[in-house]
């Protein structure tokens, strides 16, 4: 057995608990102990019980098997237990005034009676009531904590936990573990299968089945299906759960019989045009892909026209205006676009850069405006919604602030009360999930026009679906014009010619450009290091580029040397690097400072004014350790507050996936390219990456790995059946 207090904690894996921290045991030094130290905080005192090792590199250390915390007993332990930030409301500067006012005796008196703390000094009853009410609930998150320590769940997760069921957290975690990879975000069927076994669920359990049947669902919406082949979906999760067939087969009947969150339905084949196959959806998909296609079935059919003006316009005069008014003429393929959106109900717009889809949505813009029309514009993204506005000198909003989605996802526009709009324009449209498009079609009052813009060559939307490709699916209802042309003025630019180059299935020229380089390396950790340089130094340099705010590495995946995790590390320090003095805070893994880049990595709908989406991006602006809040201010010049236990929805985004990019575009981008991706090396991934420069991008790794990659088309469709439903073929 070991007691000390423990003084800072070294690393944490915020996956399973893991720590490496430091004590101090009271010998003089500080000695270093590993293991499962879950949820204990800087200026706590341990009884750990373990053993004695010795690392080849860290030399003596001591492995701890489990913990538990006491309570310090002199003035020096209380003071650095209270001021580590372990309660809401007291940072250092205010536990020594506590501990200088009250002693030894502190700690009883927070626990028996926290309204004297009102007799220290700077603190009044607001303040003296939020520390009981925070001491209160640390007490009981402990209490949780002690019990998932046997099944090593993680702070955060545990903290989570205690908010989802408060008081009812241990019955819950008891009783119905499998509830949690439902109600709590960060616990997947992994993790409350391992809860499950340590309380005591058998392994053929039904509820366990059904459990793994909706989690394999679920993974499958998470690579982008809205549905499973039932063959598919069973074979999934026999390898999942390692139970009979016959038993997944029945547990999956039941499933669906008694509407357990799971809809069975024939679709055609997407790999055998003449077959079919038994679909099998989690319910707000299926739900989803039946409500679209009948919504956009009632936009096309409907016998009012808001933009009637257009059916009987003289489209050369109207043209002519548009060009005396933008000073340029349009294309033949621009023109056709331009009629089609101001006279069908709902139109497509597709096409590369450098081909004039941004042109043309201006001059679409113009011409409904010129006619007093209502237009509304909007992109899923906040950085693609300001370049909206840029281009057409209208506002526009992302999809989820026009729609005021509401706690809980529920949108205030939809069908009942749909937006005052006689034409709504989107763009990025690729970036559109079912179920966002679902909600987004759901609001457009009938007789508006509504037209999607966007390029359906890159990669499609991160959330389930293939709305844009569906859409364009041969023998829809809906029509659409593909820009094909490149204008003479983006034939000058390296970015936009190699970007129809990779398209093509041809590599780009990486010499005698001044807006497109390689730099080769095939070392992959060569690679990275190599990134990092360029990005934060050598680009900003010979540029004149801010490395945060207008340079930023995409890259192909987040784990390896050239990954996103890794490069967020290294970038972190070049950037934001530490300084005396300033606050910062350490999560899992991660350090947070305030100038980082950061994402959130899933979709809120309770926090900011109108929720906050996975893929928005921000700089962190404010860190105040005693209010335990760190606050970031997004794209959309919204600040959020974030509880330090909720940063876990945070991720720096110095580096991101280019999935994680889609919508976005940066002065500069580098794009590391090596052979440890070989996986995720795929054309429309390059050509996505490429497209999100403005004025630069810059290679850095592998020529064998880049030739893998424009070589390389996408392995089959997503599974989606929203093209059949639109040609009712379902």
């Amino acid at each position: 057995m070991l007691e000390g207090v423990l003084e800072r904690v070294t690393y944490a894996n915020e996956e399973n608990g893991w720590t490496v921290a430091r004590v101090d045991a009271g010998r003089g030094d500080l000695i270093t102990v590993v293991g499962a130290l879950l949820g204990a905080q800087p200026g706590e005192s341990l009884r750990m019980r373990g053993r004695w090792g010795s690392h080849p590199q860290h030399g003596r250390q001591f492995q701890v098997d489990n913990y538990t915390t006491v309570l310090p007993a002199t003035v020096q332990g209380i003071r650095r237990y209270l001021g580590s930030g372990l309660i809401k409301g007291i940072g250092p500067k205010t536990a020594e005034r506590i501990v200088d006012h009250f002693g030894t005796d502190t700690l009883d008196v927070i626990e028996a009676d926290p309204k004297r703390l009102i007799e220290v000094p700077g603190l009044g009853p607001k303040r003296t009531a939020l520390i009981g009410a925070a001491w209160e609930e640390q007490k009981a998150i402990k209490e949780v904590m002690v019990f998932l320590q046997s099944v090593e769940v993680s702070t955060s997760i545990a903290v989570r936990i205690y908010k989802e069921y408060g008081d009812a957290s241990i019955t819950v975690v008891r009783e119905e573990p499998y509830r949690l990879a439902a109600d709590v975000w960060g616990i997947g069927f992994l993790t409350a299968d391992r809860i499950a076994k340590a309380v005591g669920i058998p392994h053929d359990s039904p509820e366990r089945v059904k459990a793994g049947l909706r989690h394999a669902l679920s993974l499958s919406s998470d690579q982008g299906h809205c549905f499973l082949p039932e063959e598919r979906l069973i074979a999934d999760s026999v390898k999942l759960l390692q139970v009979d067939t016959g038993l997944v087969i029945e547990c999956l009947g039941e499933l669906a019989e008694k509407g357990e969150g799971v809809e069975r339905q024939r679709v055609p084949d997407p790999e055998d045009p003449s077959g079919s196959l038994t679909a099998v959806y989690l319910v707000p998909f299926h739900r989803a892909e039946v409500s679209l296609t009948a919504q956009l079935t009632r936009l096309l059919e409907h016998p009012e026209d808001r933009l009637a003006a257009f059916a009987e316009v003289d489209w050369e005069a109207a043209l002519g205006w548009l060009a005396r008014r933008t000073g340029a003429d349009l294309a033949p393929e621009q023109r056709e676009a331009v009629r089609l959106a101001l006279t069908e109900k709902v139109a497509v717009l597709t096409g590369g850069p450098g081909c004039g889809k941004s042109f043309t949505v201006r001059s679409v813009v113009e011409l409904a405006r010129a006619k007093r029309a209502r237009v509304v514009l909007a992109a899923p993204t906040g950085r693609a919604a300001k370049r909206l506005a840029e281009l057409t000198g209208a506002e526009a909003s992302t999809v989820h602030r026009l729609l005021e989605l509401k706690p809980g996802g529920d949108a205030a526009y939809d069908r009942d009360r749909p937006l005052d709009a006689d034409l709504v324009v989107v763009d990025e449209a690729s970036m559109l999930d079912l179920l966002l498009a679902n909600k987004l079609v759901k609001a457009v009052a009938p007789g508006a026009h509504l037209l999607l813009v966007g390029d359906v060559d890159q990669l499609p939307s991160v959330g389930a679906g293939e709305v844009l490709r569906d859409l364009l699916a041969e023998g829809g209802p809906v029509p659409s014009v593909r820009l094909t042309r490149i204008f003479r003025q983006a034939q000058q630019s390296g970015v936009v010619t190699n970007a129809h180059r990779i398209n093509a299935g041809t590599p780009p020229l990486t010499t005698g450009l001044d807006d497109f380089f390689l730099f080769a390396e095939e070392d992959t950790e060569a690679a990275g290091r190599l990134t990092v340089d360029v990005a934060a130094r050598r680009v900003p340099a010979r540029f004149g580029l801010d490395p945060r705010r207008d340079v930023q590495v995409l890259t192909p995946m987040h784990r390896g040397p050239a990954g996103a995790g890794a490069l967020n590390g290294l970038l972190q320090q070049e950037i934001t690097p530490a300084r005396p003095g300033l606050p910062e805070k350490r999560f899992g893994g991660r350090i947070f400072r305030v100038g980082d880049k950061v994402t959130q990595i899933r979709n809120n709908y309770d926090k900011g004014a109108n929720g906050v989406f996975n893929g928005t991006v921000g700089v962190v602006v404010g860190l105040e350790p005693d209010e335990q809040r760190l606050t970031v201010r997004t794209d959309e010049d919204e600040e959020v507050p974030y509880d330090f236990s909720e940063l876990d929805e945070l991720a720096h985004a110095y580096a991101v996936t280019v999935h994680r990019s889609q919508g976005s575009e940066y002065p500069c981008v580098v794009i590391p390219v090596t052979t440890s991706a070989w996986m995720m090396l795929q054309r429309n991934l390059l050509y996505t990456a490429v497209t999100r420069a403005k004025r630069l991008v810059v290679l850095v790794g592998s020529r064998r790995a880049l030739g893998q990659a424009v070589r390389t088309v996408s392995a089959g469709r997503r599974f989606t059946a929203l093209d059949h439903r639109l040609a009712g073929e379902v």
